[in-house]
């Protein structure tokens, strides 16, 4: 059972668009802007994360990000792919 209120004031249009939104989903709209929200607050989140590391963690760190990669068929396999900006090109 969810008993934490959120409030908020929006433009008509605005409510308008999640309402639309959230219908093509079949939510409703407390649902569809408490899921966008929360997607949201976790990617802001997970882009703020820090470690830290002594120097010579650091060393080590870094070491493994230059050193070349070691053969791999996962890998060879997405190098293959065409991105999609470039699909059409030949």
């Amino acid at each position: 059972m969810r008993d934490a209120l959120i409030n908020l004031r929006a433009l008509p249009e605005q409510r308008d668009l999640i309402d639309h939104a959230a219908s093509l989903l079949g939510k409703n709209r407390s649902d569809f802007m408490l899921e966008a929200a929360c997607e949201r607050a976790q990617a802001v989140v997970l882009d703020q994360t820090f470690f830290n590391l002594d120097a010579e963690k650091f060393k080590q760190f870094t070491h493994m990000l230059d050193a070349p990669t070691t053969p791999n068929a996962g890998l060879a396999r997405l190098m293959k792919v065409k991105a999609p900006w470039s699909a059409n090109k030949k």
